[in-house]
């Protein structure tokens, strides 16, 4: 087996680490949006609200190793590392100290999706205060067995110390607790550390992910290597909607090497001894299957006016004050946005084995819960008797194609009992049918009252839906072609305080007048689900660009309108401002020819980091392109954990939000989607990114985290947009800018 799972395994064997911690509501709760279980406990901090056992979270062997359990996983963000600093602080414990298990349904807690930053808000923030409880108990159970009080010791690198030198290992120190041990609700109140005296909270420390990746090791699901192990490869319809009509199994199972040819209805997958002889199989049947019928699309140059006309439930979520005819300047915008890929760097991957009864699966997926409450419906096996395991996949930023190949990994391995079955993506297969980025409308008419401040704000939206991740079956693509497909449950808008195409919908700005309006479309032409930020790329966008004219309407400087309109939010005006020192923002500056400055804001959600960016550009009217000269980004996230992982992920934001917003588009047509590799699909190259980026933390020592990962998305936009309206002397409404 690979050693990508020797630790899951090692853990595995010792059997003890096998809780039935499924102590609320049990198999098949009620789950939110976010795909986790009822609040057991409002109480409590963080994701202890709803799974507020210690031993869920921190466990202690009887040898004192530590292992440190978490429902949210890797996704190429370093919050691995991020969950273990934070444990190993109140823990008195270094690096290399514990044993880490992320996303795993036989052994961590259910924390619903690792999506939305909400990772070290929600995990980081129950990590710290049971890790921090467990630490006390420990302190508790060594001073009884030596009859000291609980001030009198202390832990130093896995071990509890006494003033007269005497100590034991943490699992000698568990045996003087009574029976329950660590299996005890946590407390409303933690007896946390000092931040001033933090060893390990707030300092860069080296992601543990790296080594693998960069020395060629075991590093992904892609990578992983069982005992007896088949290759498989699907062959999907051309198109959606398309039913297979012929296909020559017998002439591909008599292929060298091939051990099933597996149809099923519409589905269609071979399993070979190695990979190649899969893939040629695959290319074969793909050569001999007949299919008909699927759903024609409209074209990327009316499908907003698609959109505008589609059934629409209609959602008020801000209605403050009254909208009536404006007393003074007004602006009124559009705007919109294409479809967007994921674009993950490698085609997903998963590998499934049915063994005694019990179906495993090494996904990539966000939600190993909910993921598992999908394959068990499709497969038609009790919930209990399906285990799904987190293993990094090569890219994500949303939901891309790895539930879908986790689920062909599993009806597959249902079809060969007792084999492990392997399946990996072609990039056209996860091109065409990943769930892509929604494309979006926005509108805007907002107007200053005399003093030159906004006085009212009418905005709207219109949008397909950014959650379609599984929990029903009938969220896989796979459900869909068998031959009694599953139906996909009715989609359904994500509701304030975070949205989904109204993420970020809702001004921050102090406006007297204001109403927001949510058109959600249950249907649309293509298949959508989550992209990093959801709606906030676009929101955002939409409302700093409006905010900038209106600025220019009322003759103030960007900045300074921006600031006035936040008197009551000094964390909001903090990063406003810091990043305009850091740019060296100059009011009624002019810059040279051609260049442009903008500036961009935003709170996540409104709820979590804040983050301020000023950009200038270059543009070149010949060639209709641009060069980011220089970005300086400026970011509140609340206590920062590792701010060398905290940097990456406000750098990587950066990048990833110009390309959407300067080149990314999904191109298709009335015969389906053309952006099959990377020659089809316009994205930023090496040549194009930001010459220069800075990026400025201002550290709340003690503050609660806010996730940060998805925040530079929106306010990135809005600089682009506003650098590239100063350098060309037009507003471009329609994303991608340069597209």
């Amino acid at each position: 087996m690979s050693r990508l799972n020797d630790g899951r395994r090692a853990v595995l064997k010792g059997g003890a680490l096998v809780l039935g911690f499924s102590l609320l509501p049990a198999a098949r709760a009620e789950f939110n949006a976010m795909g986790v279980p009822p609040v057991a406990d409002p109480r409590l901090a963080g994701s202890l609200q709803r799974t507020p056992f210690l031993d869920a979270w921190i466990r202690v062997a009887p040898d004192g190793r530590v292992t440190v359990c978490s429902g949210k996983v890797e996704l190429g963000t370093g919050v691995r590392t991020a969950l273990v600093q934070i444990a190993l602080e109140q823990l008195e414990l270094a690096p290399g100290e514990i044993r880490f298990v992320g996303g795993d349904t036989g052994l961590a807690p259910n924390e619903g999706f690792t999506a939305g930053s909400h990772t070290i808000a929600d995990s980081g923030t129950a990590l710290l205060h049971a890790s921090a409880q467990v630490a006390a108990l420990l302190r508790h159970g060594a001073a009884r067995q030596w009859k000291l009080d609980d001030a009198q010791v202390a832990l130093r690198r896995g071990r509890v110390v006494a003033a007269d030198g005497r100590s034991m290992h943490y699992g000698e120190a568990l045996r003087g607790l009574d029976r329950a041990g660590l299996h005890r609700m946590a407390k409303t109140a933690s007896p946390l550390r000092d931040p001033a005296r933090y060893r390990l909270i707030g300092k860069p420390v080296a992601r543990l992910d790296i080594p693998a990746k960069v020395t060629g090791g075991a590093a992904y699901v892609q990578d992983m290597r069982l005992s007896g192990m088949l290759h498989a490869r699907v062959v999907r319809p051309p198109r959606p909607g398309a039913r297979l009509v012929h296909a020559d199994l017998a002439s591909v199972a008599a292929l060298p090497g091939v051990r099933k040819v597996h149809r099923d209805g519409s589905y269609l997958a071979v399993l070979a001894d190695d990979e190649r002889r899969a893939i040629t199989a695959m290319n074969a049947l793909a050569l001999n299957a007949r299919w008909e019928g699927g759903a024609p699309l409209p074209t990327p140059e009316t499908i907003h006016a698609t959109l505008e006309g589609l059934p629409a439930q209609d959602i008020v979520v801000l209605e403050r004050g009254r909208i009536g005819r404006p007393r003074g300047p007004v602006v009124e915008q559009r705007f919109t946005k294409q479809y967007v890929l994921h674009g993950s760097i490698g085609p997903s991957c998963a590998v499934a084995q049915l063994e005694d009864g019990v179906l495993t699966v090494w996904t990539h997926t966000q939600g190993v819960y909910p993921l598992r409450a999908a394959l068990a419906e499709l497969s038609g096996m009790p919930l209990e008797k399906v285990r799904c395991i987190h293993t990094e996949g090569s890219g994500c930023y949303g939901q891309n194609g790895a539930d879908d190949v986790a689920a062909d990994a599993a009806l597959l391995a249902c079809a060969v009992p007792g084999k492990p079955v392997r399946v990996q993506l072609m990039r056209d297969q996860e091109n065409l049918w990943e769930p892509f980025a929604p494309a979006m409308v926005t509108t805007v008419r907002a107007s200053l009252d005399a003093r030159g401040r906004i006085d009212q704000w009418d905005y709207a939206l219109w949008s397909g839906s950014h959650n379609e991740r599984p929990g029903n079956a009938g969220k896989l693509v796979p459900a869909w072609l068998l031959a009694r497909p599953i139906r996909p449950t009715p989609s359904l808008p994500m509701p304030q305080p975070e949205g989904g195409g109204d993420r970020n919908a809702l001004p921050l700005y102090e406006i007297p007048n204001a109403r927001v309006v949510n058109h959600f479309l249950p249907v649309t032409p293509l298949r959508t689900s989550a992209m990093r930020s959801l709606g906030a790329h676009l929101n955002i966008a939409t409302i700093d660009s409006t905010v900038d004219q209106l600025a220019a309407l009322a003759g103030a400087d960007p900045v300074r309108f921006r600031l006035d309109h936040l008197e009551n939010q000094p964390r909001a005006r903090a990063v406003i401002a810091r990043a305009a020192a850091m740019f060296g923002w100059r009011p009624q500056a002019t810059p040279a020819r051609h260049h442009g400055r903008g500036f961009g804001f935003g709170q996540y959600k409104n709820l979590m980091a804040f983050v301020a960016i000023a950009v200038e550009i270059a543009y070149d009217p010949d060639r209709r392109s641009m060069r980011i000269l220089r970005v300086a980004c400026a970011a509140d996230c609340g206590q920062v954990v590792n701010p060398d992982g905290a940097r990456n992920q406000l750098e990587g934001a950066i990048i990833q939000s110009a390309s959407w917003t300067l080149r990314e588009q999904l191109r298709f047509g009335v015969d389906g989607v053309t952006s099959i590799d990377w020659s089809s699909y316009p994205i930023l190259r090496f040549s194009s990114v930001p010459e220069r980026i800075e990026v400025d933390l201002i550290d709340q020592p003690g503050a609660p985290f806010l996730g940060v990962a998805e925040a530079a998305q929106g306010p990135m936009a809005a600089a682009l947009v506003n650098a590239l309206a100063q350098a060309t002397g037009v507003r471009r409404h329609a994303l991608p800018l340069l597209g």
